[in-house]
């Protein structure tokens, strides 16, 4: 998927956003200001192998309803090992009632023992559940795109899969 399009979902994303009221008491844990931190653990499938992964986030709204965040995962317990940072936009429809709809994009470096690193892009479209006064629990479907990908190296050079996280706001 061409950086491009994410170019352009990112400037919809603001465009919608700079319309809305900035009302802190209306955003609440989504309002400018906030920070969340995000973690993910979970399993993962690559190369023919399963692993654990292990992630931890952090997200700052630059104004009501979006964010823009940085990430680390690790995937070990296979071979070869894996570690992939993140940078993120995501925007929350934090005017809805009980559920909270997201959608976002992101640009990640992957680092593979052995291999060359390889870069991603990709979109996110999920919502999150209140799981207690600050804490959220998201679900969403990634969609991911390997920029420079050889087929001979990698299986897919795309991957579309659930993600299940939980954050934290300050």
């Amino acid at each position: 998927m061409p950086i491009k399009r994410f170019t352009v979902v990112l400037a919809a994303l603001l465009a919608v956003s700079s319309g809305i009221a900035r009302t802190a008491d209306v955003a609440g844990v989504f309002g400018q200001g906030r920070t969340h931190v995000v973690a993910t653990a979970g399993t993962g499938y690559a190369f023919n192998e399963n692993y654990l992964v292990l992630g931890l986030g952090l997200s700052y709204y630059v104004i009501d309803g979006l964010n823009l965040g940085v990430g680390f995962e690790s995937w070990t317990g296979a071979d070869p090992g894996m570690r992939k940072l993140t940078s993120s936009a995501q925007y929350v429809f934090y005017r809805m009632e009980r559920i909270k709809p997201y959608v976002g994009v992101f640009y990640r470096r992957t680092y593979v023992d052995g291999l060359p690193d390889i870069d991603s892009a990709g979109g996110r479209a999920g919502a999150y559940v209140r799981a207690g006064r600050n804490a959220y629990i998201g679900a969403a479907v990634v969609y991911e795109s390997y920029v420079d990908c050889n087929n001979t190296v990698y299986r897919s050079c795309s991957s579309t899969y659930p993600e299940v996280t939980f954050t934290l706001a300050f």
